[in-house]
């Protein structure tokens, strides 16, 4: 049996993640390989962690990325500070905070949790009261959860972890370099991010930074695997049981990207080639101008989708602004509509989890696909395809609306210059 060489189709993709990649980071992924213990390669490993710690505004030792894709970063956060037994808080409002409760349950966690309605976020005084009840040794959440397109304030909930005297992990996958997250002025504890949305890498990387207060937990566990231990490594007095799962180990990942360079396994040379120029693009662009960016294209979308006579979903105050949710209008087949866009139109938008599933669309601007030409592009699209299923909406509405959008933006620059 033969198999045809590689063509995949071109797409305007305009999801929560995966998102089109820019091209130079496919550039870079390209580069030749080198070993893992080359030392052009350590200084690139250096150089990452230091633009992670940038990206993610932190001064922490500790910032490198784990291989795997997002959830991987949660794992082997949780994974490495979490016992049998440990109190673990987790405020659940979308599908990942579930996934927080199911990793921290894997490793034996104590698990507590409260809900809110999917579409809102949590009053942090709700959650800090809670917190006072319950005394967990972590505090676990979603920073901005895709399922929903909501954001979650976490300066509040960060100030009273750190004065109850509880680790605060963060999952931030959707909303690092789209939206301001501060790890030290918010007092998160360890903070995981995803490649795959706004930082526009493939998916297959998560990065992670983590403070002094996780390093002393962490220190506690270590164990040097036999086949690479030194006799000193032998000696090391553990006072807590060791880590439980062996691929994320953070005390191992630690002496792999310090100077020691103890093998842990073999790195993902070109995903961090791609990590790299991800993140320098980041830099190169400016945190504030990369987030007014994306707040930009938001503001477009969300009034063209509203001139359309659309209906967004969920809580307006809260809203992630690299996720727009809209709600599917009745009698509408929302799979019907997705696939003629992707069909006719090369266009790609999602749908949505558990309670939602059918019941709204999300449109993800995020990174390198949060561009003008591409919130255009659906929004033509989208009302084209909703036309030949007989749906009413306000015709020729949303691409002028977008564009008045535009066009007050590059007045308004031009005014400045």
């Amino acid at each position: 049996m033969g198999f045809n060489s590689l063509n995949t189709p071109s797409r305007t993709i305009m999801t929560p993640g995966p998102v089109e990649v820019d091209p130079r980071v496919l550039r870079a992924m390209s580069t030749p390989i080198l070993g893992q213990f080359d030392p052009a390669f350590t200084k690139l490993m250096n150089e990452v962690m230091e633009m992670i710690r940038q990206v993610f505004q932190t001064k922490n030792r500790w910032a490198f990325p784990i291989d795997g894709t997002s959830r991987a970063g949660n794992e082997a956060l949780l994974a490495s500070i979490i016992e049998p037994g440990d109190k673990v808080f987790v405020p659940i409002y979308g599908r990942f905070g579930h996934l927080l409760v199911e990793i921290c349950e894997r490793y034996g966690a104590d698990v507590y949790s409260i809900q809110c309605p999917w579409g809102e976020v949590f009053d942090p005084d709700v959650v800090i009261a809670e917190m006072a009840k319950i005394s967990p040794k972590v505090v676990a959440i979603v920073h901005g959860e895709t399922s929903t397109g909501r954001m979650q304030p976490l300066e509040k909930i960060g100030k009273a972890c750190r004065e109850q005297d509880a680790i605060l992990v963060v999952d931030a996958v959707a909303s690092i370099g789209g939206v301001e997250v501060k790890t030290d002025d918010w007092f998160i504890d360890g903070l995981i991010g995803g490649t795959q949305k706004c930082l526009s890498v493939p998916a297959g990387m998560a990065p992670i930074t983590f403070n002094e207060r996780i390093e002393k937990l962490i220190l506690e566990r270590k164990k040097v695997e036999a086949g690479i231990a030194t006799a000193e490594d032998e000696q090391y007095q553990r006072s807590r049981m060791a880590i439980a799962s062996n691929y994320f180990d953070l005390a191992m990942l630690m002496d792999y990207w310090s100077p020691r360079r103890l093998n842990h396994h073999t790195e993902a040379t070109s995903m961090v080639y791609a990590l790299y120029e991800g993140l320098r693009l980041v830099l190169e662009e400016g945190l504030k101008p990369r987030f007014i960016r994306h707040l930009l294209h938001e503001k477009a979308l969300v009034t063209g989708i509203q001139a359309m006579g659309l209906k967004l979903y969920g809580d307006s105050e809260h809203k992630l602004p690299c996720v727009t949710c809209i709600e599917i209008p009745a009698g509408v087949d929302g799979e019907s509509v997705r696939k003629m866009l992707l069909k006719e139109f090369s266009i790609e938008i999602a749908s949505s989890f558990g309670p939602l599933q059918g019941k709204i669309w999300r449109i993800g601007t995020m990174g390198y696909s949060c561009r003008k030409e591409n919130v255009l592009a659906v929004l033509g699209g989208l009302e084209a395809v909703l036309i030949r299923h007989e749906v009413q909406v306000n015709r020729g509405e949303a691409l002028q609306a977008a564009m008045d959008i535009y066009a007050a933006e590059e007045s308004s620059a031009m005014t400045i210059l």
